[in-house]
């Protein structure tokens, strides 16, 4: 699974304001050729969305659907229920990983310290979310690895087409991209989100 979401690379991080929103990000997301599905606990009926979504892809073994903005324990839960893969949330919590773990699932917690990185991989997080990766940069990774050069690290937040190529050169394992996805829903429709997919991976390609 953890190799499977590396090579996938691209998180689309999902922001629904209705669970049919979600989905049809999702789906459109998918068809752009980004198979890494973050459904937010920010979302309506967000589980639904994760159940949903698992049942249209069960076929697809390159899709991988998981949940993100996992704040509490109980969420931690209610996301295993549901079926997600792995479990984003945008702080690092011992419990949640402990959850995961338990469940044979991944979590990614959001750091944005050393301090933090490696509390997190002291209890087994395989990636590390940095956020927000609009404020750390692509030098924050290459500061990172100089102490920690096997940390696995996947900013989120401030991840565009522009700047993914730079993310990637300074050695992201994976990148989460999220508003940018649905910027043009309203005034273009949901082919607008597989338009953005297939230019970000084209950019993630170099």
């Amino acid at each position: 699974m953890l190799e499977r979401l590396k090579t996938n690379y691209a998180f689309a991080v999902i922001r629904g304001k209705s669970s049919d929103d979600a989905l049809e990000i999702s789906r459109h997301a998918i068809a752009g050729g980004i198979k890494n599905i973050e459904i937010t606990y920010t979302t309506p009926e967000a589980s639904r969305v994760i159940a949903t979504l698992l049942d249209e892809y069960a076929g697809d073994e390159t899709v991988v659907i998981g949940a993100g903005t996992v704040m509490t324990d109980d969420l931690a839960r209610e996301a295993l229920v549901a079926g997600a893969k792995f479990l984003v949330s945008p702080h690092f919590s011992a419990s949640i990983q402990r959850l995961a773990q338990e469940a044979g699932r991944l979590y990614f917690p959001g750091c944005a310290t050393a301090t933090e990185i490696v509390a997190a991989m002291e209890v087994g997080c395989e990636i590390i979310k940095l956020f927000p990766g609009g404020s750390l940069g692509p030098a924050f990774i290459k500061d990172i690895h100089g102490p920690l050069p096997q940390v696995e690290l996947m900013p989120s937040g401030g991840v565009s087409i522009d700047n993914v190529a730079s993310w990637k050169a300074a050695g992201a394992c994976a990148v989460g991209v999220g508003s940018a996805l649905s910027a043009k829903v309203e005034t273009e429709g949901y082919a607008s989100v597989t338009t953005f997919a297939q230019a970000f991976m084209a950019a993630v390609e170099g």
